[in-house]
């Protein structure tokens, strides 16, 4: 579509799922420096060092200075994904409503109010949601799955 501009969102809360994942699953190995998690998410090491940074002051994980041997502060069935949604994003709402509209039309004088209580609506929808679903279950259904059954050895403590 011409003129089209693409949204800005943020893929930290999925990143970070996905360090804290790998962190459980290689848990006890020689595989978790930030190069080595840094290479499973695709990004670079520092990017990694950043998010982790964020989840050690959430209290979601813990790390030693000179040792790359990062743990999760709790069991993964205690850390849900509102949690670590909240320790990435703050209290930053999931979608957002534009603060410049134009006053003098009846949409753009009327649209941020409604937009603004709908969203908390749904905010607090998700939010909801997030709390139900622990970092366990995502372990449990990334055990399940059978892309690399190479890595079977590192998720059989996962499967039920």
């Amino acid at each position: 579509m011409k003129g089209a501009f693409k949204m800005k969102y943020s893929i930290q809360f999925s990143d970070a799922i996905h360090i804290l994942t790998y962190i459980e699953i290689f848990k006890d190995t020689n595989y978790l420096s930030s190069e080595m998690i840094a290479s499973s998410v695709e990004t670079n090491a520092a990017n990694v060092r950043k998010i982790m940074s964020n989840l050690k002051k959430s209290h979601l994980i813990l790390t030693q200075t000179g040792k790359a041997k990062p743990t999760l502060a709790k069991s993964p069935t205690e850390i849900t994904l509102l949690d670590v949604y909240q320790s990435i994003e703050g209290n930053t709402n999931l979608i957002q409503v534009d603060p410049k509209t134009n006053p003098d039309c009846i949409v753009g004088a009327n649209i941020q109010d409604v937009l603004t209580s709908t969203y908390t609506r749904l905010q607090a929808s998700v939010e909801a949601e997030m709390s139900q679903i622990s970092l366990q279950q995502i372990i449990e259904q990334i055990a399940e799955s059978e892309k690399r059954p190479e890595n079977a050895v590192f998720v059989k403590p996962y499967l039920s």
